[in-house]
């Protein structure tokens, strides 16, 4: 039930606001021009102005999730994408690999909530490194 709703929230978040919001903890840093987050397809658009620089940087990250192996809990992000060479090679090396998450036993039953909230497809799964 507390996923159906944390879900139903982010879904009723306006980009606006999340933009506002991150504008406002960037400001001399970075600027976000747009935000797109899917959270039922498992997708996430950033687009941002570093600070001082003309044009804009594209993000997309696609298929991200996370579960637990029995063990720990990871995170998946299968595939990430930008508009700069630069950052695709950097995000060539953190894409199609499971991160494990640090063990934090007061926060397990919030990862608990991650896990279920951003649960990965058996497909991503098995594009795991």
């Amino acid at each position: 039930m507390k996923s159906g709703l944390i879900k139903m929230a982010i879904k009723l978040t306006p980009n606006r606001l999340v933009i506002w919001v991150a504008n406002r903890i960037l400001k001399g840093i970075a600027e976000l021009t747009k935000f797109r987050f899917d959270l039922d397809a498992r997708q996430l658009y950033v687009q941002t102005r570093l600070y001082g620089e003309q044009d804009t940087i594209d993000v997309c990250f696609e298929g991200f999730g996370v579960f637990n192996d029995g063990g720990s809990y990871k995170f998946i992000v299968p595939q990430a994408t930008s508009n700069r060479p630069w950052l695709n090679n950097l995000l060539s090396r953190i894409a199609g690999k499971a991160w494990q998450i640090p063990a934090m036993p007061p926060l397990e039953p919030q990862l608990e909530l991650a896990a279920e909230l951003f649960k990965t497809s058996p497909e991503a799964l098995q594009k795991i490194r």
